[in-house]
């Protein structure tokens, strides 16, 4: 493999590298701990192609990448899991034909369920970290399984959202703080659940802009808890006490839950740039659309690892790239 761009045969790509993929697919690092307590990755067996590798496949019409690698995940292996860090992606050709395949991975932890054979996986082994990678059939997957290992397998994740579309403020007859989510805003929120369900959201906070408030609703909702209003990051809030404001996103970090904060566009650079600078943390280039959202992970309550999921929370992702 070179880089990120495929295979080549006798010094000659397969394709033009100019060419998009047009295969989109998402799998997983999927680990846990043994008895032992090292951890060990899954490597599942293929009998259509005699391989074994990480579970992972195709997406479905109008999936995003984070919801079928969770699926993928669990119709492989049966076994529930939870997404962490992003570990990047590979892209290589599908032999016969002109297309290229284009496979997101993520760092996936063990949640429940158990292994059953099926029509697609008939055999799947457990490893420890010195052993996986002479199980592997790819040096492709190979390359994912060094990505989870440079940083520890478990690590604490915040998701931080900036709030769905809410229309044009000049359109709006009230307060600015008031404005409420427009029709696409409102598909947005609803989008964001199962994407953010993925990474094992169980708490919800929000500035206290309606806007804010109403694009983590529907999540709330489907967990059954409250949303906790925090003033300091809204726009108002942030501008005026930066330093507080910083400090309280600081301790929304924890190891025992996964915290989703909603805030707004004038707010999440900076406080990320601020984050990055001070852990040594590169942040990857991000429009910071409305209604998209970064998964923050943390050892130790420092910043390690962050990622944007932009446009890979779309549904019309099967026609664009997949989260980078």
């Amino acid at each position: 493999m070179k880089g990120k761009t495929g295979y080549e045969e006798n010094g000659q790509p397969f394709w033009d590298p100019r060419v998009r993929a047009n295969i989109h697919a998402a799998g997983a690092v999927l680990w846990r701990y043994g008895d032992s307590g090292a951890v060990e990755i899954a490597v599942v067996h293929r009998p259509k192609y005699l391989d074994w590798s990480l579970p992972k496949g195709k997406l479905d019409p109008g999936e995003t990448p984070v919801i079928a690698a969770v699926r993928e995940v669990g119709e492989e292996t049966g076994l529930d899991c939870r997404l962490g860090r992003y570990l990047g992606h590979v892209t290589y050709p599908i032999p016969g034909h002109r297309k290229l395949k284009r496979v997101d991975y993520w760092s996936a932890e063990v949640a429940g369920g158990a292994f059953t054979a099926n029509s697609e996986v008939d055999q799947l082994g457990w490893y420890t970290l010195d052993k996986v990678q002479d199980q592997l059939s790819y040096p492709m997957d190979r390359q994912v399984l060094r990505s989870f290992t440079r940083l520890p397998a478990r690590t604490s994740t915040l998701l931080l959202v900036r709030h769905a579309k809410a229309g044009r403020r000049d359109r709006f007859d009230g307060p600015d703080a008031e404005r409420p989510l427009e029709r696409a805003g409102q598909a947005q929120a609803q989008g964001l659940v199962p994407n953010l369900l993925a990474f094992g959201a169980s708490e919800v906070f929000s500035a206290d802009p309606v806007r804010c408030v109403q694009t983590v609703q529907p999540l709330a909702e489907k967990l059954g808890v409250p949303i906790t209003l925090e003033p300091l990051l809204s726009e108002t809030g942030y501008a005026a006490a930066k330093d507080e404001a910083r400090a309280r996103m600081v301790d929304l970090v924890s190891d025992s839950a996964v915290r989703v904060v909603c805030s707004q566009g004038k707010v999440i650079p900076d406080l990320l740039a601020w984050w990055a600078e001070r852990d040594g943390v590169t942040l990857p280039s991000a429009r910071n659309r409305k209604g998209s959202a970064w998964v923050l992970s943390f050892v130790d309550g420092k910043l390690v690892a962050a990622d944007h999921l932009d446009r890979s929370l779309s549904t019309d992702v099967v026609k664009s790239d997949a989260a980078s």
